[in-house]
């Protein structure tokens, strides 16, 4: 409250700065935000790369070092392993070396288990190699949206953070249509050149302002703002609300996983691990590692099918950042929520349809519709959304903690929805996809319930609401 009254009492000096550094900024682009953005998402290419790697190799991987069923499931499960044990200590490396130090950590795991994967002779140095690239990525997917959230100004904070989905798509089809083309290993070493860019990128970058704040590191904070803001722009105003909220902070004792259940921080928690969750169990993982195996029972070309889902993917993620800050988090997690019932209940009928074999050439047609409705409903709000929302939520006392157990929680859900798809499809193909669809319209209630908008906001007005 009173600093809202402080607010309403300066207005009238406030907006004549505020009117000027608008103005100033638009003859001064944020070249260094772009630049920034461009290096961190690097990392989440890297992330896509990972995640794309095993479905092209597995055949090739598996005639040459002579693995068994059992040994390939193995080593493409250990990703998903690795990537927890990231999610749980990304958040407290990102605290205490900060955002671009957690990113230097992830690249070198990527690099270090790329590497081990394109020299191994044997079974143990492959899995190896799988869980440091899975480690890797489970720390780039929790410090990614975070550094870009805290770099960008609220203007277009939403499209920025929503890059690093677009990344992410984009780099599994790379890897999927290269890895058509050459051999596990040399796909590997393709899997290199992100992490690489990523690594060297971080030396000419600056780290993220508002954790230098809360470091007490007042120099370089200012230093680093006036980089990515322009050497014209007016930071006083935002340099002062950044300052006054990291001292409010400050008063606060260190934050511990318990503490994330105080009924300060229930709300943020419960709106992050609340997408976390619908994100995960609404079936997006079961689907994508099973596309193949989806259009070949349907009896659609799954080459055909495989190369549709990618291309969608991507374009459909592409064209929905541009929107993220003029439509808002909400209204497309709303659309996408029930796009993915749509699509979950096609989907449903057209297995029915198989299973009392009626209507046999409808079936194709309807299960290919139905994963390209659920896919391109996906990519237009649940892929991206939860992760823009779960970087501008957490105060910064908490990020590092809460940031890692909610990408822990991400993580959780993409293993248990991957292992039990297979199980879930040999009960009942049209009950799976009936189960999905339920989870998802969960989601809608959820998101009207308890998601706030966020669009617009600074980090500190946004934290101001959701934990008052």
């Amino acid at each position: 409250m009173k600093m809202s009254n402080a607010s309403d009492g300066s207005r009238e000096v406030r907006e004549p700065l505020v009117d000027k550094h608008v103005a100033e900024s638009k003859s001064e682009q944020p070249w260094m935000v772009y630049l920034s953005t461009f290096v961190a998402v690097c990392g989440s290419f890297a992330f896509g790369s990972c995640a794309g790697y095993s479905s092209p190799a597995q055949a090739a991987i598996r005639n040459d070092l002579s693995l068994t069923i059992a040994e390939f499931s193995l080593f493409g499960s250990l990703l998903t392993f690795g990537a927890m044990f990231g999610a749980i200590t990304s958040g407290p490396i990102a605290d205490s070396i900060g955002r671009k130090g957690a990113m230097r950590v992830s690249s070198g795991f990527c690099v270090a288990g790329w590497l081990a994967i394109f020299f191994a002779k044997g079974v143990v140095a492959l899995d190896l190699g799988r869980l440091a690239t899975g480690y890797g990525m489970g720390a780039f997917s929790y410090v990614v949206p975070i550094f870009i959230a805290e770099i960008a100004p609220k203007a277009f904070r939403g499209a920025l953070t929503t890059l690093n989905q677009i990344l992410i798509c984009t780099g599994v089809s790379v890897s999927f249509i290269i890895g058509t083309l050459v051999t596990w290993r040399v796909l590997a070493l393709i899997g290199l050149i992100p992490c690489a860019v990523s690594f060297l990128g971080l030396f000419c970058i600056p780290e993220s302002p508002r954790w230098l704040a809360k470091m007490g590191r007042d120099t370089e904070f200012a230093a680093a703002l006036r980089k990515l803001r322009g050497k014209k722009a007016d930071i006083s105003e935002e340099a002062a609300e950044i300052q006054d909220y990291v001292e409010t902070l400050e008063r606060l004792p260190k934050a511990k996983a318990l503490d994330l259940f105080q009924r300060r921080y229930i709300r943020s928690v419960l709106i992050a691990f609340g997408l976390m969750v619908f994100q995960q169990f609404g079936g997006i993982n079961g689907i994508c590692f099973y596309t193949s195996s989806i259009f070949e029972q349907a009896g659609f070309p799954t080459r055909l099918g495989m190369i549709i889902y990618a291309i969608l993917q991507v374009v459909i993620t592409a064209l929905n950042a541009p929107i993220v800050d003029r439509a808002g988090r909400k209204p497309l997690l709303l659309v996408s929520a029930t796009g993915l019932v749509i699509g979950c209940l096609i989907t449903a009928v057209s297995f029915y349809l198989k299973a009392h074999h009626m209507a046999h050439e409808a079936v194709p047609v309807l299960a290919v519709s139905g994963i390209m409705m659920y896919i391109a409903s996906f990519s237009a709000g649940m892929g991206a959304m939860p992760w823009v929302v779960m970087s501008e939520i957490f105060p910064i006392n908490i990020k590092g903690v809460a940031g890692g157990m909610a990408t822990l929680v991400n993580w959780f859900g993409a293993w248990a929805v991957s292992y039990t798809f297979n199980f879930l499809m040999s009960w009942s193909s049209y009950g799976t996809f009936i189960i999905y669809a339920v989870v998802n319209a969960l989601a809608i209630v959820f998101v009207i319930a308890v998601v706030p908008e966020t669009k617009g906001k600074t980090l500190e007005e946004i934290q101001a609401v959701v934990n008052p």
